[in-house]
């Protein structure tokens, strides 16, 4: 027997005992009611819809993001170990999720919202690692580099970033409000993640407040402008019944989700159970009124009489008329389940027309829910001119008791070039406007003065 061995066997027996431990340390959950209650979490933070590409497989990233700064591309967050989270230790999950630290040590852009996932429970943390580990097919694609500019392609600067933006705080009971209220604040402050599209982005890019809390939550919900969209201000929206049915079926009857919420309805919250459904709207509906807020909630009285006659006479009416008025109505109350309402309209009346101006350039289409199994979709008004989108647009902002301020055809025109569109081409038919054939029977309908 050589003795002389027998201590480096012994040591490597030790090593790899050590070596095997660990990796049973950090070997995954495989209990189904963890992996079901991650999959339901990994549905609240809507994960599948900034990590998937269109056509692309679930979770596999690849879906190209703009920002001011540059493109991102999402990561492949599937269990796979080459290209996706597949050697992430419980630990390495949790530091990115609330640090934005991968696993190698390179910082993440906030554009994945960890500084709201600081907030998430630890119990849920680990049952989001459970679900994604082990609920989750690995898929084998590799992840698209990004595009920043400089100096923003340097990600050095982002540890600098954590350290004056980042927020570490957990999230706090408040004992002044209900149970209900309590769960619908930890979802829309965390996992939800609301406030990255909802919440106005201070001079750093930073969240200008992360929750109702403190001098700096007026911010919090009061609306920011995302991707060519504005996403409206929460602070003053809906009652909390109204804004659940919104979120579980894309509509109520103050409106319908369209662009980015509509994508947003499909993936995330049509899923949630009634009672985050009901918890998430008292909690928004609690939030306070900030002194930038849009128009109220409360129905406006309109002159109908007054109203009708305008619609007539004037060439923003009968813009309205011709190209709009079949699905919202002349009275602009639209087709309940079908067409949204324009009356007392949230989005429609926002101090910033940017989400109108997009819709009505690009269309758009209702998002397909378990309640709602056909789709509707609003056509391009592209081929119209920046003139006379601006006059239907602002018809639709100031009439009805809508309390919208007017569009300008300039603003159309710079919407056209932030979303790279083609010059206008004339269409094969284009249709005689309404305000023409008006002008030129001018002597018999008595309403020309009014087009000037």
């Amino acid at each position: 027997m050589n003795l002389g061995l027998a201590p480096l066997r012994l040591l490597g027996v030790a090593f790899a005992m050590i070596v095997a431990g660990s990796a049973l340390a950090v070997q995954p959950s495989s209990d189904p009611d963890l992996i079901k209650k991650g999959e339901y979490l990994a549905r609240l933070g809507d994960c599948v819809a900034c990590h998937t590409a269109p056509g692309g497989k679930p979770l596999a990233g690849g879906l190209k993001m703009k920002t001011p700064f540059g493109i991102i591309h999402s990561t492949n967050i599937t269990p796979d170990r080459e290209n996706g989270i597949g050697t992430y230790t419980f630990e390495d999950f949790d530091r990115a999720m609330r640090r934005g630290v991968a696993r190698d040590g390179h910082n993440l852009y906030p554009a994945m919202p960890y500084p709201s996932f600081e907030k998430i429970a630890q119990d849920d943390m680990r049952a989001l690692y459970a679900y994604l580990m082990q609920g989750v097919v690995p898929a084998s694609q590799s992840n698209k580099p990004n595009d920043m500019r400089f100096p923003f392609n340097i990600r050095l600067g982002l540890a600098g970033w954590n350290i004056v933006f980042l927020d570490d705080k957990p999230f706090r009971y408040d004992s002044s409000h209900s149970l209900q209220w309590n769960r619908g604040a930890y979802i829309v402050e965390g996992l939800g993640h609301c406030g990255s599209c909802h919440t106005p982005r201070g001079i750093g890019f930073q969240e200008k407040a992360m929750s109702d809390a403190g001098s700096d939550g007026k911010y919090f919900l009061a609306g920011a402008n995302v991707e060519h969209w504005r996403a409206v201000n929460l602070r003053n929206i809906w009652t909390g019944p109204e804004i659940a049915q919104f979120l579980k079926t894309g509509q109520n009857n103050r409106g319908t989700a369209y662009g980015g919420m509509a994508e947003v309805v499909h993936f995330s919250p049509q899923h949630f159970t009634p009672s985050d459904l009901a918890a998430i709207g008292e909690y928004i509906h609690s939030l306070s009124p900030n002194p930038d807020e849009t128009p109220g909630r409360d129905a406006v009285s309109v002159d109908v009489a007054q109203t009708n006659r305008e619609i007539y006479a004037s060439r923003a009416g009968l813009g309205y008329v011709q190209f709009c008025a079949t699905c919202h109505q002349t009275d602009g109350k639209g087709a309940t389940h079908f067409f949204p309402p324009l009356a007392g309209n949230t989005s429609i009346q926002a101090k910033d027309p940017t989400s109108l101006i997009h819709v009505m350039l690009t269309g758009s289409t209702t998002p397909l829910t378990a309640s709602s199994r056909h789709a509707f979709s609003m056509p391009s008004y592209a081929v119209l001119g920046d003139q006379e989108i601006a006059e239907i647009a602002t018809f639709a902002r100031t009439h009805w008791g809508n309390k919208g301020s007017p569009v300008t055809a300039n603003q159309v025109r710079r919407m056209r070039e932030a979303l790279e569109m083609k010059p206008i081409q004339p269409p094969e038919f284009n249709p005689p406007r309404y305000v023409s054939v008006i002008s030129y029977f001018d002597g018999f309908s008595g309403v020309g003065d009014h087009f000037g």
